[in-house]
């Protein structure tokens, strides 16, 4: 029979920890060392925020295709099912 102890739940409580811990430590390192000399800022407009300057440039994000809204001449061969 199984004694139960205090202690019983001590690994998996130290393991989690340390896991936690190492998980951290990786972040805060690619963050100190992600190569950004400009982490840009957001400044107010019309209705918003936008972010100025920074690393990423537009051609690094992917454009999605503009679909027409309905009404606007769009028919049933325009719009993905």
């Amino acid at each position: 029979m199984a004694r139960l102890t205090p202690s019983t739940g001590n690994l998996p409580l130290l393991s989690g920890l340390a896991v936690a811990t190492a998980l951290s430590g990786i972040a805060v390192f690619t963050a100190v060392h992600g190569g950004c000399d400009d982490p840009g800022s957001y400044r107010p407009r019309e209705g918003g925020f936008e972010l100025v300057g920074g690393c990423l440039q537009p051609d690094d994000l992917p454009v999605a295709p503009r679909l027409p809204e309905h009404g606007q001449g769009a028919t049933e061969t325009d719009v993905a099912p």
